[in-house]
């Protein structure tokens, strides 16, 4: 691949990935709720989901993966049922305070498993490294030197991307400590939640 080939496809993640959507809901949304580990650890799972999508298409396995559309499918709903078991959970927490109550994903693995389900459960994940990627990318073409580049720029382009949401989150937390407005940062975080699940069931 050529520099501007790296720059052509760097530019179109950044902007797909700056475009509001479950992905950053999502990281928001635990990050109110648990705290800046818990929404790292999401966030760390979907940008190795995101990482895992690419190495499938670059692999050559993208006609295997739109030929199993139902396995796609099953996936995609998945996904939409884990956030809104997530958004009842958060719910139900009320005012409850501080990373240690009771609540979805308290463990580090199970934030990280989140992240990696909601990303590849994300239709717009799916867009973006089958319709997308070839136009930018000749994958034909692509070397394993260059595939491995393809796959650290993508890392640390979604990383720069989506860690500052969960600092972003966090911080409002820790400055609303009180059970009423925790009780509002959860009930938000619900919404939050519901939101992303709505948002990845109406897409095909």
């Amino acid at each position: 691949m050529t520099i501007s080939g790296f720059i052509a496809y760097s530019d179109a993640l950044a902007i797909a990935a700056v475009i509001p959507g479950p992905q950053l809901v999502a990281i928001v949304a635990q990050a109110l709720r648990s705290g800046y580990r818990q929404a790292a650890w999401m966030t760390v799972g979907m940008v190795l989901g995101d990482v895992l999508y690419l190495a499938t298409v670059l692999a050559g396995l993208a006609v295997i993966a739109e030929t199993f559309s139902i396995l796609l499918i099953a996936i995609k709903w998945a996904g939409v049922g884990y956030l809104c078991w997530l958004a009842v959970q958060f719910w139900r927490a009320g005012g409850a305070v501080g990373e240690g109550s009771a609540g979805p994903a308290r463990s580090g693995k199970g934030a990280f498993l989140s992240g990696i389900l909601v990303t590849i459960g994300n239709p717009k994940s799916i867009l973006f490294y089958i319709s997308i990627l070839p136009t930018v990318v000749d994958i034909d073409t692509v070397s394993v030197m260059d595939a491995l580049a393809l796959l650290a720029i993508t890392a640390v382009i979604l990383a720069a991307v989506q860690f500052p949401f969960a600092v972003a989150g966090a911080r409002t937390r820790t400055t609303l400590q009180s059970p009423r407005a925790m009780r509002l940062l959860n009930r938000g975080a619900a919404l939050c939640m519901g939101g992303a699940a709505a948002t990845i069931a109406t897409r095909s």
